[in-house]
């Protein structure tokens, strides 16, 4: 009886594959289209971690304002925490610890989920793109950076009505760490100051700025 099957099963791989194929360009095209016209966003974010088994490690929130190409600012209310891009360099202050991290952006974005809403990166050349289903009204998109050298191992976006909502990131940890994005505004007009940063005296920085004209 199971011989009878195996034909059928046979003949029908190619007809999976191409629809899993065809599914997979539908999650390319969706995601292209919600970042195409992206030229800012302003949005209110929550974000969580929970760890391999499902239980919640962390929880914050805060805002978050993005200038495509590579200006970024998200300001994290509890605990204080501010990250800031003016496209070349990063900035991490850590109100609690009186300490700023500087890096410069290319060595700080390169796959992760910065990387992917600059505007900067080619994403069919950084990550593999797949169909992720739809959970929770959205349609998901499924990243998997082709290098391996990230703290991420994969990437879903979430998307409804061509606009971003949600990211859902899991590191080598096994570690979950989603962000939920709402009072969205596209678009918006951003002060000149809103992606410099300065550290306040007397705290201590560690790192470097990007080299100038690099």
């Amino acid at each position: 009886m199971r011989r009878r099957w195996l034909p059928v099963l046979v003949a029908l791989l190619p007809c999976t594959a191409a629809a899993d194929a065809a599914a997979d360009a539908r999650a390319a095209d969706r995601l292209d289209a919600a970042l195409a016209s992206l030229a800012g966003l302003r949005a209110e974010f929550r974000q969580t971690v929970t760890d391999a088994g499902g239980e919640l490690r962390e929880s914050a929130e805060g805002s978050v304002s993005l200038a495509r190409p590579g200006r970024f600012r998200w300001d994290y209310r509890k605990p204080a925490q501010l990250i800031v891009s003016d496209g070349t360099t990063v900035w991490l202050y850590d109100e609690d610890l009186a300490q700023v991290t500087v890096r410069p952006a290319a060595d700080s974005l390169a796959g992760t989920p910065a990387q992917l809403l600059s505007g900067q990166a080619d994403i069919a050349g950084a990550f593999e793109i797949s169909d992720g289903g739809e959970e929770g009204g959205l349609a998901w998109s499924r990243l998997r950076p082709k290098e391996p050298d990230g703290d991420f191992t994969e990437l879903r976006v979430g998307v409804v009505g061509g606009e971003l909502r949600r990211m859902s990131l899991l590191d080598k940890l096994g570690q979950t760490t989603l962000l939920e994005f709402s009072r969205i505004e596209r678009n918006p007009r951003f002060d000149a100051d809103t992606f410099t940063f300065v550290p306040p005296p007397g705290v201590d920085v560690v790192g470097r700025a990007a080299p100038v004209g690099g």
